[in-house]
């Protein structure tokens, strides 16, 4: 896959000589709300001192740089089918080369990439930012989540944030670090939060390393998270430790100041478009990788059924307050449709009426 070009580490050894030489560990990403894995990132390692970093800017120096990383894709995409039940994995790619000849070919050694989100990583500036959403509209009509690595780190980054729509976007690790103590960190956070909630996107906090941080991004209600507090990188799928999951269901529980929507989700039918016979409405309507693509319902004054589009989905831990105010600023169309309720991996845990939004709300007063 690498070809005959070759270049030398500051150490003096052969980049890849060996394509062994590119190994992969796993570091789980944690929804916070249910205190389990939601899913791994896969990461690259080498042998030697020098560090991934390393190796990937001699690729880069040496103009292989997308061969690299098409090795490192193609290794991820093998290990999918070992993945723990109800998980994902995290595959990292440059955007600038995601449309590259061996990268392309990396992906498509896996037609169905259910299960899979692509993280794009590097915000370097792409030229061809119509070219890049193609290329990611592509892959999630395959069944990938796109994900976005370091959330509000620069003016690239926020370009490609409103430009791709991720499904999942990951906040800069300048943005955790300390962010207990720095209100002005929390306030960035929130407000890419709130984007992310506008755009049905996850917000991830990548890279927490103590309680206390873990305590400020719980707070915030931030559903996913990933650092190594809650579990370093590791050769396989290793669960959640027992220190871990208490430390996160103690957080949590702390959090749970403010009621959440939790108890107000509605159980619904899920079906697909064309299920004989019809289900009946309300039904979530399911595409072909589970996923929430329409709402089947009634309109009461006529008993017409029709179908309107999930025009807004929340985590389970979304506050009952800001579940109202981001479902009664939808267009006037949708304004009153019920809310879908998803997990972390999107899977339906059913529907929230506006009706009883707006009661718990009010008891909350």
């Amino acid at each position: 896959m690498l070809g005959t070009r070759t270049a030398r580490l500051p150490d003096c050894r052969p980049l890849l000589a060996d394509p062994d030489d590119l190994t992969l560990v796993f570091q789980p990403i944690v929804d916070l709300a249910g205190a389990t894995v939601a899913g791994y990132e896969a990461l690259a390692r080498f042998p030697g001192t020098a560090g991934p970093d390393v190796w990937f800017a001699a690729a880069a120096d040496a103009g292989i740089a997308a061969e690299l990383e098409a090795l490192a894709v193609h290794k991820a995409l093998a290990a999918v089918d070992d993945l723990p039940p109800d998980t994902f994995l995290t595959v990292n790619v440059s955007p600038h080369i995601l449309g590259s000849a061996p990268v392309q070919a990396a992906l498509g050694t896996r037609p169905d990439l259910h299960r899979v989100v692509v993280e794009l990583t590097e915000h370097t500036p792409v030229h061809d930012l119509a070219a890049l959403r193609r290329q990611c509209d592509e892959l999630r009509a395959r069944g990938a989540l796109i994900a976005l690595d370091d959330a509000g780190s620069g003016y690239s980054g926020l370009q490609q944030l409103a430009a791709l729509r991720p499904q999942v976007v990951k906040l800069d690790r300048a943005l955790v670090s300390d962010a207990d103590t720095d209100p002005v960190r929390v306030a960035l956070a929130e407000m890419l939060g709130e984007f992310a909630g506008r755009i049905d996107a996850w917000l991830l906090a990548e890279g927490i390393e103590t309680a206390a941080e873990l305590a400020a991004f719980t707070q915030l209600g931030v559903p996913l998270a990933q650092g190594w507090l809650l579990g370093r990188p590791s050769p396989g799928f290793a669960p959640l430790s027992a220190e871990a999951t208490g430390l996160v269901r103690a957080q949590v529980a702390r959090a749970r100041v403010t009621d959440s929507v939790a108890g107000l989700v509605r159980p619904v039918r899920q079906c697909t478009p064309d299920e004989d016979p019809p289900a009946v409405p309300p039904a979530v309507l399911l595409g072909a990788q589970g996923e929430p693509t329409g709402l089947l319902l009634c309109d009461p004054r006529t008993g017409e059924v029709y179908t309107a589009p999930v025009s807004l989905r929340v985590h389970p831990t979304t506050d009952v307050g800001e579940a109202l105010q981001r479902a009664l600023t939808r267009a006037p169309t949708v304004r009153f449709d019920p809310v879908v309720c998803t997990d972390p991996a999107g899977h339906v845990l059913g529907l929230l009426r506006l009706e009883d939004l707006a009661a718990a709300s009010r008891k909350a007063r």
